[in-house]
C-alpha cells in the first residue's frame, strides 16, 4: 500500500530498534495493549508491532509526526497498529485506553523537566496495576553521566532548550507508585529501564 504521505526517517531508530525489540519480547510478553508515547518518525511502531503481534501497539505523538507516522503505518499494514493520536504530557489528559503496557524512547531528555516529572507520575497512577512501563534513553548514575559523550550531549539539549537527562534517583523519585525492576545497559550507553505499577 503507498502514500502520498512523507515518511520521515531517523538513523538511531533505525540502529537501536533491534537491541531493543529483543527485551520487548521479555517484558511485553505478557501485555495486550501498549501505548508509545512519542512515537516520532513512526519506525520504532511499525518494526515492534510487526514483530509482536500478539499485542495491540497504540501510536503518540504532537500533531507535527502524525502525517509521518501515518505513512509508515500505511506502507506497513499491520492489524495490530493503532493510529496516532495526540498526546503531550500537560496538554492532553491521559487517553481512555485500557493499557497494560507503555513504552518511550528518547523522550524524557527532550521534554523539559516538569513534563518528565509529570510522564513518571501519570504513567505511576494511571497504567493498571502490573502494568509495564520500559522507558529507552541515556540517563545519569548517581549525578554522573555515563560517558563523556553523554555529557556533551546533555549540554547541546539544555543549549537547544531541551530538559535534558534526567537521573535515575530523579525518575525513581518521580515515579512513586513505581518499582524499577530492571535497569538494562545499552548500546551507545542508553538504558531501557523497566518499570512495574505496584
Amino acid at each position: 500500500m503507498t502514500t502520498h504521505k512523507t515518511k520521515g526517517f531517523s538513523p538511531s531508530c533505525d540502529r537501536n530498534k533491534q537491541p531493543i525489540l529483543e527485551r520487548l519480547c521479555v517484558h511485553f510478553k505478557a501485555c495486550k495493549h501498549v501505548l508509545e508515547i512519542g512515537s516520532g518518525t513512526g519506525q520504532h511502531a511499525v518494526f515492534f508491532a510487526e514483530h509482536l503481534p500478539h499485542l495491540m501497539w497504540h501510536t503518540s505523538d504532537m500533531l507535527d509526526y502524525h502525517g509521518s507516522i501515518q505513512a509508515w503505518m500505511a506502507d506497513a499494514n499491520l492489524p495490530n497498529l493503532v493510529a496516532p493520536i495526540e498526546f503531550h504530557f500537560g496538554k492532553q489528559a491521559w487517553p481512555r485506553l485500557d493499557l497494560d503496557g507503555v513504552f518511550t524512547a528518547n523522550t524524557t531528555h527532550i521534554m523539559p523537566r516538569d513534563a518528565a516529572q509529570l510522564m513518571m507520575q501519570t504513567i505511576a497512577t494511571q497504567l493498571k496495576s502490573g502494568g509495564v512501563f520500559c522507558q529507552y534513553g541515556p540517563m545519569n548514575v548517581n549525578g554522573e553521566y555515563t560517558s563523556e559523550g553523554n555529557r556533551e550531549f546533555d549540554q547541546q539539549l539544555q543549549q537547544s532548550g531541551c530538559g535534558g537527562i534526567r537521573d535515575l534517583a530523579e525518575l525513581v523519585e518521580w515515579g512513586e507508585g513505581m518499582e524499577l525492576t530492571e535497569q538494562i545497559a545499552m548500546p551507545a550507553n542508553n538504558f531501557l529501564l523497566v518499570w512495574k505499577v505496584r
